[in-house]
Formats: structure tokens, sequence, C-alpha cells
């Protein structure tokens, strides 16, 4: 039965190290993803100890084995050293946190430098991410100049690797843009999503449709037909509609649907596949709710099987 089979595959596993010294905002940001957090909640979030090991299950057959490491001193140092094979051995991701208001920029990138070193030498091919955060407190006008500043300094000190860096703030869109690239980079045959969601958009007669996983309301994949002067649509969308839904939970209801129609456009978000929730766009006048819910349903078959043989094909 479909069922027997999709629980007795097994699942792809992606070590990703999340890093980066005391006070940067590492907790916060995997709660605010991974445990449903809101912004605010956080400040009550201690120091983290060592390191906390967190299994999350993304889109039902990949693993994400989320090690949260302390930034203390005396942690970093013991990871550099005493346990570094076990920190740095088979990890597919390494996220490094920098504090952007941070005075001590020399020891942050001190310490970032040591933990390339460690990461080379035993996962030479790991994908390495830096998020410059809080930039909520960089005045405005400022912000794009001192990330670009932290952004030069940190990769003149690593000019042998690739790495890719963002800035974010947990009050904003920046984040799920950050987190959404970082494990999109970890779904075995993206392009077969991109190219399914692609067609089912054109066939559709949408103007846009985009993928999110239900439980983080990351974006997976998009389609778009038409440009938007908003780059950062999908992430302010993904934040607002998982507040709606912890607001549902809270009142004991449950998240199936929205739909907004207006002379402009008429946008719908369903659940869509097991793990996933889908936004479809029209800005046609004349298009039909009802027909663009019956297509949904549709497609739900086929994007249950690109997403359960992306995941087979790499155990």
């Amino acid at each position: 039965m479909e069922t027997e089979r999709i629980l007795s595959r097994p699942r792809t596993r992606r070590k990703v190290l999340l890093m980066g010294r005391s006070g940067a905002g590492k907790t916060s940001m995997r709660s605010i993803i991974f445990a449903n957090y809101i912004p605010r909640e956080t400040r009550r979030l201690g120091a983290t100890i060592d390191v906390e090991h967190s299994q999350i299950r993304f889109l039902g057959d990949l693993m994400l084995s989320l090690w949260d490491c302390g930034g203390q001193d005396v942690f970093l140092d013991s990871y550099l050293d005493a346990q570094r094979d076990n920190i740095f051995s088979e990890v597919q991701v390494l996220i490094y946190v920098f504090d952007i208001m941070s005075t001590d920029v020399e020891r942050d990138v001190y310490y970032f430098n040591k933990v390339i070193r460690c990461l080379h030498d035993a996962s030479a091919d790991a994908n390495v991410y830096c998020l410059f955060h809080k930039v909520d407190l960089v005045p405005e006008h400022q912000r794009q100049a001192v990330f670009e500043e932290r952004q030069r300094r940190v990769k003149e000190s690593v000019d042998t690797i690739s790495l890719k860096c963002f800035a974010t703030s947990i009050w904003d869109e920046t984040l799920y843009k950050a987190w959404s690239f970082m494990i999109c980079g970890l779904i075995p045959q993206l392009s077969k999503l991109d190219d399914a969601l692609l067609k089912f958009c054109e066939i559709s007669e949408g103007d846009e449709v985009v993928l999110f996983e239900r439980a983080t309301f990351l974006v997976i994949s998009h389609a778009t037909l038409h440009s938007h002067s908003d780059v950062h649509r999908f992430e302010k969308i993904s934040n607002i509609v998982k507040r709606f839904k912890l607001s549902c939970n809270k009142n004991q209801s449950h998240f199936h649907s929205l739909e907004l129609r207006n002379s402009q456009f008429l946008a719908i978000i369903e659940n869509f596949t097991s793990y996933t929730c889908v936004l479809y766009v029209s800005y046609r006048s004349d298009i039909q709710a009802t027909a663009v819910k019956l297509n949904i349903q549709c497609a739900k078959t086929l994007f249950e099987q690109i997403l359960g043989s992306d995941m087979e094909s790499q155990v």
C-alpha cells in the first residue's frame, strides 16, 4: 500500500551546524523557524550550553540533524580542539551567525577562520553561509553599507572558499529568505519541483505559484510568469501566514485554506501535499476560484510523487 511504502522509506539525513559567538541570535532564529516562536517570545530564551541537537523532519523524508552550538568562547575552544572530530565530521551545511552590532569584529573573524579550517579538514564539501544578524538595530540608511563592509572583511579572511552572506533580523522577512535559500540547497533534485511548478502555473493560467513547507512555511520553490517589484514578497507571506496559523492554533482551530480576491487579483493559499502548502496568484479578473482549487487538487499526486522519488534517489 502507498501509506506503508511512505512509512517504510529510508530518510535522507543532513547534518547542519549552527555556529557563532554568544549572543549572536542563533537559538532565537532556530526557535522562530522550527519551533513556532514569535519574535517577542525569544527574549525568554537562555544561552545555549554546549551543543543542542534537534532532529527536524522536513518535507517528510528529509531529516535535518541541526546542531545548535553554544557560542561562549570556552565552548568554541572545545569545538575546535577536544570535540573537533565529532563536531565537524559529515557536515553538509555550516550556518555561521555574526552579530552585526558586535564591537569585537576581529575576534569574531578569528573564530570564524578557525571554524572554517576545521570544517575544511573534516567536511570539505560542506556549503557555508554567513548571517549578519540583528540588522534591525542598524539605522536603516546605514544597513547596506554596514552589511557590505562586514561581508567584505569575512570573505577576505577566507578567500579560498565560496560562501554566501545574508543580512537578517527576526523582526522581518529577511530571516525567512535566508533560511529558505539555505535549506532548499539540501532538497534533492529541486529542479524537478521547479519545472513541475512552472508547468502547473502555465496550465492553470496563474501569474505566480509558490510552494511552502507546511510546518516552517519556508519557501521551497516558486514559478513567476510576470515580473514583480517586491523581491521579498514570498518571505513576507511566509511571515504573515505562519503567524496567522499560530493564531489559529492558539484558538484551537486548524488552518486549511485562505482565499483573497479584489478587482485586481485572486490569491489562494491551501494545504497541498502532506508536507507543503501552495500559494496561487492570478491577476485576471475572470479566473474562477473553484477551477483553481480543482487544479490544485489534481496536481497533488504528481507533487507527492516528485517529493517521494527525489528523496528515494538520494538514499
